[in-house]
Formats: C-alpha cells, sequence, structure tokens
C-alpha cells in the first residue's frame, strides 16, 4: 500500500510567543483525528523524550501544532485548533488552546491565502476551535506583505519583533462551563488553599510557600523537585471533576501555577506546571487566568497581588514577565483581555513524518 504522504506535507515551523509549533492546513492533513494523531506523532518523533527522530525540540513548548481552516462561523476569518503532542507519550490531545501560538494564527493565515492582506495592518479574526471563543489579531503587512521585524519585545524571546496585539473577550468558562467552576474563591484540596478558575486556561492557584517554596525557584530547580511534582499531581487529579474537567490523568489541563509576591515590580510571580514541567515563563491564556483571579476578592492571587492602576497586570515568571490588559465596562466587569505576542516564520516547506510504529 503506497504512503499518501511519502512526499511531504505542507507546512511552517513558527515561533509563536515562547513556544514553536509546526502549522498546518487542514486540508493538507487526514479527516479521521486518529489518523491525523498518528501523523504528528510520527512529525514530532513522539513517543521519545529526546524527540530525536521528528521536529519537536523534546519539550512540550516546542512539540505544538496549529491546524489552520476557512472559517465555520460568519463572525470570524479562520477556524485554529491547537493540538499538543506529548513528548514522552504517544498522546495528541486539543483538551486546551495555546495562547503563544495563536499568535502564529494571523500571519499564517495571510501567508497561506486564507486572509487577504490589507496595506499597513490586517486584522485577522480567529476562530480558536478547542474554546469557541474568538480573538482579534493585528498583523502587520505592510505594502500587502506579513512583515515579522519590528520593535516590539516579549520576555523569554531575544531580540524585537513586529508586535502581535490580541485581543479577547467571553473566554470565562472557555473549558470549565464557569470562571470559577467549584462556585468558590478558595478551595481546600489535599490540605491546601487553592483557586479554582478558567478564563481562558484552566488552571489551579496555590501559594508557593504552601509547599516551603519562595516562589523565586528556578525552572530547573522546580522540575527536579520530585516530591513537589507528585503533591501537585494529586491535587490536579483531585480537581479535574471539580473544575468540570473530569478524569484529569491523561490531560494537559488544569495547569498548576504557584504564586508568591512579585519581585520585580509586577503584579504578581508564578511558577506554571504545564502540568508536569515548569513552564519558561507562562502561558498567554494561563497568564490571563492569573491576572483575572488576582481581582476577584480572597482568591490565593489577590491576598498576594500588588495590584495595577492602569489595567496593566504583569504577570512574573522565570524569565521575565507578561502583560495582561484587562478592560472592566462601567459596572466594574470584566469586559475584555488584550495582550501582546510576537511571532516569527522559522522555515516553510515539506516535514516528513516518521512511519506509524
Amino acid at each position: 500500500m503506497s504512503d499518501p504522504y511519502a512526499n511531504g506535507i505542507p507546512c511552517l515551523w513558527m515561533r509563536g510567543g515562547t513556544s514553536k509549533a509546526a502549522v498546518f492546513l487542514a486540508s493538507d492533513l487526514p479527516a479521521d483525528p486518529k489518523e491525523r494523531d498518528a501523523l504528528l506523532l510520527g512529525t514530532m518523533g513522539s513517543p521519545d523524550s529526546r524527540q530525536i527522530d521528528g521536529i519537536g525540540g523534546a519539550d512540550p513548548l516546542t512539540s505544538k501544532v496549529a491546524i489552520l481552516s476557512p472559517s465555520t462561523r460568519p463572525d470570524a476569518d479562520v477556524d485554529y485548533l491547537f493540538l499538543q503532542v506529548f513528548v514522552d507519550q504517544p498522546v495528541v490531545t486539543d483538551a486546551q488552546g495555546c495562547g503563544n501560538i495563536l499568535a502564529t494564527v494571523g500571519p499564517a493565515a495571510v501567508e497561506r491565502g486564507l486572509v487577504p492582506a490589507e496595506d499597513g495592518v490586517t486584522p485577522v479574526r480567529i476562530h480558536m476551535v478547542n474554546t469557541g471563543e474568538v480573538s482579534v489579531a493585528q498583523i502587520a503587512t505592510p505594502g500587502g506583505k506579513v512583515s515579522y521585524r519590528g520593535e516590539a519585545r516579549i520576555d523569554g524571546v531575544p531580540g524585537h519583533h513586529a508586535a502581535i496585539p490580541l485581543l479577547f473577550q467571553n473566554t470565562e468558562g472557555s473549558m470549565c462551563g464557569a470562571l470559577l467552576p467549584s462556585g468558590n474563591a478558595r478551595d481546600v484540596v489535599d490540605g491546601i488553599d487553592c483557586t479554582l478558575i478558567d478564563n481562558g486556561m484552566p488552571i489551579v492557584i496555590l501559594r508557593a510557600s504552601d509547599f516551603g517554596l519562595s516562589g523565586t525557584e528556578s525552572r530547573e530547580e522546580l522540575d527536579t523537585n520530585g516530591e513537589l511534582k507528585a503533591r501537585l499531581e494529586t491535587i490536579r487529579l483531585a480537581v479535574g471533576p471539580l473544575m468540570n474537567l473530569g478524569d484529569v490523568s491523561e490531560k494537559s489541563v488544569p495547569k498548576m501555577t504557584l504564586v508568591s509576591p512579585p519581585q520585580h515590580g509586577g503584579t504578581i510571580s508564578t511558577r506554571s506546571f504545564i502540568p508536569h514541567r515548569c513552564h519558561a515563563s507562562i502561558g498567554v491564556f494561563a497568564a490571563v487566568s492569573v491576572a483575572t483571579a488576582c481581582t476577584i476578592p480572597n482568591s490565593i492571587a489577590a491576598e498576594l497581588a500588588q495590584l495595577p492602576e492602569d489595567g496593566r497586570f504583569l504577570v512574573e515568571h522565570p524569565t521575565g514577565a507578561a502583560a495582561v490588559l484587562v478592560h472592566r465596562d462601567a459596572k466594574g466587569e470584566i469586559a475584555g483581555i488584550g495582550t501582546l505576542r510576537t511571532a516569527r516564520k522559522l522555515f516553510e516547506g515539506r516535514v516528513f513524518p516518521a512511519p506509524a510504529p
């Protein structure tokens, strides 16, 4: 039987925010999810802790996929399905979105002809298929062509690039059905105070000090702390049903976020587990959920946060801080969330998946 993908698959390899992903058109991949996922495992080189036989970078942050297609809804220009390819397990999951990789969608949609470019700036309305929400990205397109050059800088990424503002609305309860899925600003799970929240990403917020930590530990220190990771996983499995996520033993959500007072003039300091390894920075939607929690009375985040006067929340992480803009309406309720990312096309060509074992 001939291999329909023996000649490779059109692919963009892109950095989005502090992550990297293979970006495909849905029309270039199998329609059957099982066939598609097997192909993506072979593309990334999973399951293998080194991902040596694929293009994955042996890290959850570089083992991601974005699949684009013309939008299925009138209020969006493009559909974006995010898939997380596990590094050392034969698992591909759509159980979450990714705000960092969201930054690649606008440029890729224009490059691939899904959205016509305007001269100057091209707004791209993105239907985030994983959660059902729509985000608007503003893409630099001088002369009708995507430009990745610019003066914007984000922590965790060297150099300067074109700014990609991202605006979100109606992200509350994206996967859990409610901003506070347990109905409480604070719960006690396995003897530990925590806040269960979903404003674009389901996360569990916990005090670093409750685990004997300062909250300033490096990613490497935390990743080698087996006792901490085992305790966090016990809590994560217990909160799955409380967050309307069910059995999360084979899911990448909820994320586990340790918080502490800010150390560098920001709003709050974080160490985010995704869910079993510490993030080098913090995911976009995780930062949004943390910033939102800072505004909720009696939440774990609120008791430690230094709230900004201008609505610009700086969520500190191991390599800097992520800025989240929180817009409130006349009633004081959150009306919209914004953030700024950058992206860059790293290569364009064809990728050759390893055959299924």
